[in-house]
């Protein structure tokens, strides 16, 4: 009796010692597109949309918390890391509802290295939507560049900042043979629509007036930068892309 008794509770250990090892690696899938992949949090999901990926939660009471948004272009002249960090070092502004000037607060712009791979990686607050937070990690692979970025309500900040820093951390970058869901451009060009310009990442959709139609007087978004630089707010409005999603799908009921 005694020798089935240990022989219960050495399985029962087991048991439990592979369920725990095995725990962290089911919170996490792996997603990858035609230009990176990285590791997914469990219950995330991201779909294509438009020429974008946007990720987001499938728990609606967290899915309007924190969205990540995926881009590539082919490269112009103006697409440079140097470009890159030069722009994001800078307050971005744009004029949100009632005509109110919003100005970011950028927390940081550096390089960064994620497997073998160099970014820029830049912080700014406001920078998208208000309040929230967006981080950046924009990079040239080959003939195109790539931008990432995660936008998080700054309340829920530390919620998810363990969740954003392993997706960094396991975020690969490559370039897949065969054309591209883009246009010939800069990932900065100020002269293609991008993410602003198409699907719902409509630059004329306020998101601030519940996903309406705002051609005759909407958010103009302006930079401080100046020259090529400029297109940035294009492929940057990338988190406030996501946000017009949001309401969009709140005011189709979904």
């Amino acid at each position: 009796m005694q020798l089935a008794t240990r022989k219960c509770l050495k399985l029962i250990t087991a048991t439990t010692f592979a369920l725990l090892i095995a725990a962290p690696f089911a919170q996490a899938s792996k997603f990858a597109n035609q230009f990176v992949e990285f590791e997914l949090p469990n219950n995330w999901k991201c779909g294509l949309e438009g020429a974008e990926w946007v990720c987001q939660s499938l728990d609606e009471n967290k899915k309007r918390d924190a969205i990540i948004v995926l881009a590539a272009k082919l490269k112009g002249d103006k697409d440079t890391l140097e470009e890159y960090q030069k722009y994001l070092e800078k307050p971005r502004t744009f004029t949100g509802a009632g005509g109110k000037a919003i100005s970011s607060q950028p927390k940081y712009a550096q390089n960064k290295t994620l497997n073998g791979q160099l970014w820029v990686d830049s912080l700014h607050l406001e920078s998208e939507i208000p309040g929230f937070f967006t981080r950046y990690l924009a990079t040239i692979k080959e003939d195109i560049g790539v931008l990432v970025t995660y936008s998080v309500n700054k309340t829920k900040f530390q919620d998810y900042q363990k969740q954003f820093d392993d997706m960094i951390s396991s975020l690969k970058v490559f370039r897949k043979k065969g054309g591209l869901n883009t246009s010939n451009a800069s990932l900065f060009d100020k002269n293609t629509a991008g993410i602003a310009g198409s699907g719902i990442f409509n630059a004329n959709v306020d998101p601030n007036a519940g996903g309406v139609n705002t051609a005759a007087g909407g958010p103009k978004k302006t930079s401080e930068g100046g020259g090529g630089a400029m297109g940035l707010i294009l492929l940057l409005a990338a988190g406030g892309g996501g946000f017009i999603y949001w309401k969009k799908k709140k005011a189709a009921g979904g």
